[in-house]
């Protein structure tokens, strides 16, 4: 793939004029979020300004806590704009928790990867602190926050992994094609940087279900990266499903009450 048509699969491509209005609604919808359940709002898991997080929480019966982690190529965006995603799982008894991090090229990828993974023993932490039974924790993401949750997934955690499963939506696993893109400028990836922080490179054995979504309506590129991670999931031994939501884009797609409902599933 040439640096033109990387760029048109992974930046031009995926932009719509209804976005800027839809990601308005997001915004609206997510004040509306705060104002009705009330959630604590950025805790802190280090001691970098943006190791904040969001938990809502839910009533009734406890199924888990899902961790969200926004999209921006890893260089943009916040966890404030998405707190609308946490009504529909509240409503089925799963906390969640909206995680900011550190941006590119304030740190490097590989220290935005090492500083998510110091918010799972502070989530779990404060689930216990709430009552909460056991440590049932599905690790989720949007774009960016979807191999995010691919790393934490991949991490070496000891004895046991506290990731319960994973649910990426339309996320990049493979970053060698952002090398030649202008996400580049600040993501400041080469060659050997891009193979190391691409799950899709170390997939192994013994790692926890997932789920892997993306639009019907995304670039072909942005397809081939949910399917092609799915299948080397699969490949490796463990389970994995693929959903591609018909007809939705890359940020119309966190409309899709499907994505919901399958990622919800998970906690079963």
């Amino acid at each position: 793939m040439s640096d033109a048509e990387a760029t048109a699969q992974y930046l031009t491509g995926q932009m719509h004029l209804h976005h800027g209005p839809l990601l308005e609604a997001f915004q609206r919808e997510s004040d509306a979020a705060v104002a009705a359940h009330r959630p604590a709002l950025d805790l802190p898991y280090g001691p970098h300004p943006r190791q904040r997080f969001d938990l809502f929480v839910a009533g009734g019966p406890w199924r888990g806590t899902l961790a969200w982690f926004h999209p921006g190529y890893w260089q943009a965006r916040d966890k404030g704009q998405f707190r609308f995603l946490a009504p529909a799982f509240l409503a089925r008894g799963i906390d969640v928790a909206l995680v900011n991090y550190p941006l590119c090229p304030d740190v490097t990828l590989a220290a935005l990867v090492e500083a998510t993974r110091d918010f799972v023993p502070a989530v779990l932490a404060e689930a216990g602190r709430l009552g909460r039974g056991g440590q049932m924790l599905v690790a989720a993401g949007h774009s960016a926050g979807g191999h995010i949750a691919a790393e934490l997934a991949l991490s070496a955690w000891g004895a046991s992994t506290p990731i319960t499963a994973i649910a990426a939506w339309s996320g990049v696993y493979d970053l060698a094609p952002l090398l030649g893109t202008p996400l580049n400028e600040k993501l400041r990836l080469d060659p050997a940087s891009s193979r190391a922080l691409s799950p899709r490179e170390r997939v192994r054995g013994g790692l926890p279900p997932a789920l892997f979504a993306v639009g019907g309506a995304e670039t072909e590129a942005f397809r081939a990266q949910s399917s092609g991670m799915a299948a080397a999931w699969r490949a490796a031994g463990n389970t994995a499903a693929l959903l591609e939501v018909p007809q939705a884009d890359h940020f119309t797609l966190l409309r899709s009450e499907a994505l919901i409902a399958a990622t919800a599933l998970l906690f079963d």
